[in-house]
């Protein structure tokens, strides 16, 4: 495959899942929490009352929203980047298409027959999944295309023992923990494997320095983007992991919402292994025949890396899910779909050399294949298109699932519309869609007042969706105003005019503004009078209560 069809590939792919994610944003504003989020932090750092870098929050990794910064310097000649979050759609649809250009550049670095290796590439580029998180501006398309760009280059550096691909694995895994935080897990087990390879390949004399020396380019750049977003975090908040010990952090959150829905270990063992199977239903199977052909001919390394780096990533989310410290989302899960991809690639013949710069003194030369039986090539290349092409039908079938897919089962109704439906299920699917729409309706009400600067005071616990959805998000002060403590002890002096209140019980016990005042919703807390009462027609969101200050309140 030459460049040129290498851009073609990305540009369709990119195409493809743009055009979804902007049907899905734009035409039926079905939006994912995380990613409106993020659109938020990236809208704070440039068009906020106090514009300025350290908005963009530290309780989630950077990486999604500052990608989207460029894109979001554009609102004021497209609104539509932060109030239907294109800017997200675009950046997701960029990465998931570079993840499928990384993994068809597995096929490409072993010389795959094209069939083969086309076969492939679209079972994983068109797996539901894959689609729909490369079209709704989540972080699981910068993450899969930095675990995918990672594994690419540590399977080559197997063959080629060239230096180079160790360092641009390195770079990957960074990027891949400033995009999720369980990319810590993938950059640490990728450091183990290329220390058992380097180990267990090297001369007896020089083991122990050349061990240290691949470990360490894998290992230093996620080092240093660990110490350096955790320090970044103390010097400006003075905490350095806030998304385990901030209010607004992930432990925080599974607290408010009444528990991640893990009954005990046995059971949550049993709902991962059946997520996973839902992505991957003929991974175990594939992947222990190509670890026994492997070791009869001593070709383990290049599976086992790819094996170890992301199998870390699915045991740290089927630990955590255990152990109640995260949810049991199916898209936390869908590495597994990667990694099928790599293992399939893999289980193929490679019939040329990896490509280098420079081979490294521990080149290992593929005994590729060069036109022996070709039974034995159509064999492994069916397995493998087969174990990809089975995933399909299944992980589709699984996102209808309300049990195993809370966040996809939804798109059933967008996919298969039945206006006219009065099931109870229906009904479920529709009011997930309408998710953020009642936001979105009192984001436009507001603007409509023509308020000036710093009139309405929000947390943006719930409130970063109705802020996003404003065309003037100045006139909202929020957390990330260098002023909102001040303003909100004393709303009437700052000038403030409303206050948006959500109910004082779940998440929304977090909100700044009913710690400050506990009974801001029931009866304005003597500073605020009730003008509006909003119901939620979302699911799973509080209904709203805009409320107009008349007064200050002492203590």
């Amino acid at each position: 495959m030459t460049r040129n069809w290498v851009l073609v590939l990305f540009v369709a792919m990119f195409a493809l899942y743009c055009g979804v994610g902007l049907y899905l944003a734009v035409d039926v504003h079905l939006y994912f929490g995380d990613a409106l989020s993020r659109v938020q932090s990236a809208q704070s750092v440039l068009f906020s009352r106090s514009p300025h870098l350290a908005a963009i929050g530290f309780v989630f990794t950077p990486l999604t929203a500052i990608v989207q910064l460029p894109l979001t310097a554009l609102t004021p000649w497209i609104p539509q980047m932060t109030t239907d979050a294109v800017s997200a759609v675009i950046m997701s649809s960029a990465f998931m298409a570079g993840s499928v250009i990384q993994v068809s550049g597995v096929a490409r670095d072993r010389g795959l027959d094209p069939v083969v290796a086309t076969l492939a590439t679209a079972c994983y580029a068109l797996n539901p999944m894959i689609v729909l998180y490369g079209a709704n501006g989540m972080s699981e398309a910068p993450y899969l295309f930095c675990l995918a760009w990672a594994a690419r280059r540590l399977i080559r550096w197997v063959d080629t023992d060239d230096v180079h691909e160790l360092a641009v694995a390195g770079i990957a895994l960074a990027l891949s923990y400033l995009t999720r935080y369980d990319g810590g897990a993938a950059a640490l087990a990728s450091t183990i494997g290329v220390a058992w390879v380097s180990f267990f390949r090297a001369d007896r004399t020089k083991r122990v320095s050349r061990t240290f020396l691949d470990a360490v380019l894998v290992a230093a750049p996620s080092g240093v983007a660990f110490i350096a977003w955790a320090f970044t975090g103390w010097l400006i908040t003075g905490n350095a992991f806030a998304q385990f010990s901030s209010e607004y952090g992930n432990a925080a959150i599974i607290e408010q919402s009444g528990g991640s829905g893990s009954n005990g270990a046995g059971e949550a063992l049993r709902f991962s292994m059946t997520e996973l199977a839902i992505l991957a239903p003929l991974l175990p199977l594939l992947a222990v025949l190509v670890l026994v052909v492997r070791a009869r001919h001593r070709r383990l390394y290049a599976v086992l890396v790819p094996l170890a780096m992301i199998g870390a990533v699915l045991a740290f989310q089927v630990y955590t899910y255990a152990r109640g410290s995260t949810f049991g989302f199916l898209r936390f899960y869908m590495t597994v779909i990667l990694l099928a991809a790599l293992v399939s690639l893999l289980a193929v013949p490679a019939r040329r050399q990896s490509p280098y710069r420079r081979q490294g003194p521990r080149t290992t030369l593929v005994a590729h294949w060069t036109g022996g039986p070709i039974r034995r090539y159509v064999f492994s290349g069916t397995i493998a298109v087969m174990v990809m092409l089975v995933s399909l039908p299944t992980t589709a079938f699984g996102m209808t699932s309300p049990k195993y897919a809370p966040q996809e089962f939804a798109l059933s109704s967008v996919v298969w519309p039945r206006p006219d439906s009065v099931s109870q299920r229906h009904l479920d699917e529709r009011r997930i869609v309408r998710s953020f729409s009642t936001e979105r309706t009192l984001a436009r009400y507001l603007d409509s007042l023509d308020l000036p600067d710093g009139s309405v005071l929000t947390d943006t616990v719930y409130g970063f969706a109705v802020v996003v959805q404003s065309r003037r998000p100045k006139q909202f002060v929020i957390p990330s105003d260098s002023d909102f403590v001040e303003v909100l002890n004393d709303p009437k002096a700052a000038g403030v005019q409303y206050m948006l209140a959500v109910p004082a019980s779940g998440r929304g016990l977090s909100d700044a503004l009913n710690q400050r005042y506990p009974t801001l919703y029931e009866n304005g807390a003597q500073i605020a009078v009730r003008v509006l009462d909003v119901r939620n027609q979302g699911a799973d969101l509080p209904d709203w209560r805009v409320y107009r200050v008349t007064g200050s309140r002492s203590g």
